[in-house]
């Protein structure tokens, strides 16, 4: 494990690259030994001090659980970040392109928990009970680490690569639909650029959501309710750009949209 004081020092690393927008060098390049555990280590401390300075936890992400994200990304396990109430954007929404770094785009599902959810025995049918509704997300990815090289060591340090989101479309019960089978097309500037289906993550949405709780149970952890928690991309992601309209048609959950500025 690494030292406590070099863990505060990479977490005021990355709050002053997320502050600054810039990005700084690989983590893993600099700390050759540093561990996963390590880096939970230091997203938890950038946590701490965002909910000290009054920023509110809304939930969580889920990233790199579909074959197409890790064949992206060259990570092959999953990892998960925090979702702050401010980096939550209404469907339809104007964004700042400026407030990112490595600005891309996924598309995802997210469920929202209408009871607490925790435990290293959780299964996928007590997701779908503890889950209020399932609505489409986009998510805005922010890396604030040089992109090349990166590892999940990296990645998780970076709070999973974790921007922003967009939620929108119809919102629908998690036993109204076949959740495997929900699909989407996404957009840039009306021409198609992507298209997947949402068993691409675990072959269920919800497979994410149980990998995430019981991953969090490790770490003395667990979701609340009225968590948002974004269940992974089933869409390589989309590079966007100052003046790019972005919009994900789910069929019948709708669509959502958004454009930089």
């Amino acid at each position: 494990m690494l030292e406590p004081g070099t863990i505060t020092a990479i977490a005021d690393e990355l709050a002053a690259a997320e502050r600054d927008r810039t990005t700084v060098p690989l983590l893993t390049a600099r700390h050759p030994g540093m561990t996963v555990e390590d880096s939970y280590a230091v997203q938890n401390e950038w946590r701490r001090r965002g909910q000290a300075a009054g920023r509110r936890l809304v939930g969580r992400k889920i990233g790199l659980t579909s074959k197409v994200m890790q064949a992206a990304t060259g990570i092959t396990e999953p990892d998960y970040g925090a979702i702050f109430a401010d980096m939550v954007h209404e469907n339809g929404s104007t964004i700042e392109h400026a407030r990112f770094s490595n600005v891309r785009i996924e598309v995802e599902l997210a469920f929202v928990l209408k009871t607490d959810l925790a435990g290293p025995g959780t299964t996928i049918f007590d997701v779908l009970r503890a889950t209020e509704y399932v609505v489409p997300a986009l998510e805005i990815l922010s890396s604030r680490l040089e992109m090349q090289g990166r590892t999940i060591v990296d990645t998780i340090s970076d709070n999973a690569a974790m921007g922003g989101m967009v939620l929108g479309g119809n919102p629908v019960g998690p036993q109204e639909v076949d959740l495997r089978w929900v699909s989407a097309l996404l957009y840039r500037n009306e021409t198609i650029e992507e298209s997947g289906v949402a068993a691409a993550v675990l072959n269920h949405p919800a497979a994410g959501v149980v990998w995430l709780a019981r991953k969090l149970a490790q770490h003395d952890d667990g979701l609340s309710a009225g968590d948002v928690v974004l269940a992974g991309s089933f869409t390589r992601p989309m590079w966007v750009h100052p003046g790019d309209t972005v919009l994900a048609d789910y069929g019948r959950l709708g669509t959502i949209s958004c454009r930089f500025r």
